[in-house]
């Protein structure tokens, strides 16, 4: 009788104290390792945090640019009333670059053809979009600077740059486009700096380019004739504003064949925006008389 009694007494209590007691362990179980982790100093982890997984590193977006004096599409070794855009697209198709300077361009003027407008027909023969600026007014038409674009065009702006009358020269101007690639928006443009007056000249229009560029929203990649060897007067006020594409000496580009004289350059404005992969002269001496240049320019945040 005792023992039936004392098991019928104490089964429902020792039922609820096995329950307690299993609920005790898994709190125990849960609370330990904190309790643990945060005497020796540590924190919490959860299973997110056991492994750091490294992040993936960002894209590289680059973009290749070609500045290129096309001499109004006459080869030098053909007579001066000859043309050929054809040798000129094709030397930029080779090269398959975003973005194309051109320097030299003929629209509408008696010595290139009347009804010929050497920006749109490259742009046509390269498949690009294009922008052409007006320097000068001459036989009936101008002749000036353009941008070709396999990007977009987003804007469009030309800038003057100017001459000093007495000293003569021409006045010259700058072809500028708003592009944009892979969430990247930077600004590109092609000049030409005068070559018929003296430096007097040149030094003018370097200071007005460095105007221009004090005041723009976006980073600049500029490419172009500038008619200037790098240690002169012009180069140095560029030089100011304007870091260089070249990663050492800048090559010489002209004339097209055994070239002597480095006149053609690619600018950057600010640096810390760009850094250059590859830049190199195109040995190409049939098209024009200027080597084209062609860099390959990473887009930085």
């Amino acid at each position: 009788m005792g023992i039936a009694f004392h098991g019928c007494f104490c089964f429902p209590f020792l039922k609820t104290y096995l329950r307690q007691l299993t609920k005790m362990n898994k709190l125990l179980k849960f609370f330990l390792p904190v309790f643990l982790l945060a005497a020796c100093g540590g924190t919490s982890a959860t299973p997110d945090d056991e492994e750091d997984v490294p992040l993936p590193a960002p894209k590289e977006i680059t973009v290749k640019v070609m500045s290129y004096n096309i001499h109004i599409g006459n080869p030098p070794s053909k007579p001066a009333d000859y043309r050929d855009l054809e040798a000129v697209a094709n030397v930029i198709n080779i090269q398959k670059p975003d973005l194309v300077a051109l320097q030299e361009v003929d629209v509408n003027t008696k010595r290139s053809g009347t009804t010929v407008d050497q920006a749109k027909e490259l742009a046509r023969l390269t498949g690009m979009h294009y922008f052409y600026t007006k320097a000068i007014d001459y036989q009936g038409g101008q002749f000036g600077d353009a941008v070709l674009s396999r990007l977009p065009i987003l804007e469009s702006k030309r800038y003057e740059l100017p001459v000093t009358t007495q000293l003569g020269g021409e006045t010259r101007s700058v072809a500028m486009v708003t592009v944009e690639k892979e969430g990247h928006k930077f600004l590109f443009a092609s000049t030409h700096l005068d070559h018929l007056g003296p430096e007097d000249n040149r030094i003018l229009q370097a200071n007005e380019l460095v105007k221009i560029v004090k005041n723009l929203p976006l980073p600049l990649i500029i490419a172009g004739d500038l008619n200037a060897q790098p240690t002169s007067t012009t180069m140095n006020i560029l030089f100011q504003q304007l870091g260089s594409g070249c990663p050492a000496a800048c090559p010489p580009t002209f004339p097209a064949v055994t070239p002597t004289r480095t006149i053609d350059y690619i600018l950057l404005h600010p640096m810390n925006k760009f850094s250059v992969k590859n830049f190199r002269t195109i040995t190409e001496t049939y098209a024009s008389d200027h080597l084209p240049l062609v860099a390959e320019i990473q887009l930085k945040k």
